[in-house]
């Protein structure tokens, strides 16, 4: 089973990536639309897994496209975003479903097989504590959207967050620069 990623956000890419090749799915990742329409073209993945926003695209203008592609491939539409609207709009186009950060992985697996996450077998390699995101990774990529609704300003990021910038700032920093052992 091969997914391609098609996420603007490198970390939560990254996190998707690790867990789903746990479980037998060979990972490509696009951080834009054309690349993720070269990578459909190349690879021929037989899931996708669409970010709705991606820099300042859509991800349901790849829909339609990868469906005349790859018209026996499984697409998720993922966002954080989350609407009634969209998700509509998005099997309009010939997702097959449509799922809102931030995503455990047992549920992304369950969704990606197309079975309910209470009859999904297939997670074999995972540990309990990698089934869910953790406290951090939420906040993290809860942060990373309103960093990129605020188009990466700190100050107005942080009186969304209804945060001290300095406070903002710290967990940024401490993010970004991992003590390396």
């Amino acid at each position: 089973m091969k997914l391609l990623v098609v996420e603007d956000d490198q970390i939560f890419a990254n996190t998707v990536k690790r867990r789903v090749e746990k479980n037998g799915f060979t990972c490509i990742h696009a951080d834009n639309v054309s690349d993720a329409l070269l990578a459909c073209h190349r690879e021929l993945p037989s899931h996708v897994l669409l970010d709705m926003k991606l820099h300042t695209e859509s991800g349901l203008s790849l829909i339609t496209p990868i469906r005349k592609l790859l018209p026996n491939s499984r697409i998720v539409l993922l966002t954080g975003y989350a609407s009634i609207g969209t998700a509509v709009d998005a099997i309009k186009l010939g997702a097959d479903d449509y799922l809102s950060k931030p995503i455990d992985t047992k549920t992304l697996l369950a969704t990606l097989n197309n079975c309910s996450v209470n009859n999904l077998s297939s997670i074999t390699q995972v540990e309990e504590d990698e089934l869910t995101l953790s406290p951090e990774e939420v906040e993290w990529q809860y942060i990373q959207q309103a960093l990129k609704v605020n188009k990466g300003n700190i100050s107005a990021t942080a009186r969304q967050l209804s945060m001290h910038r300095r406070t903002l700032q710290r967990k940024l920093q401490k993010r970004a620069a991992p003590a390396e052992s």
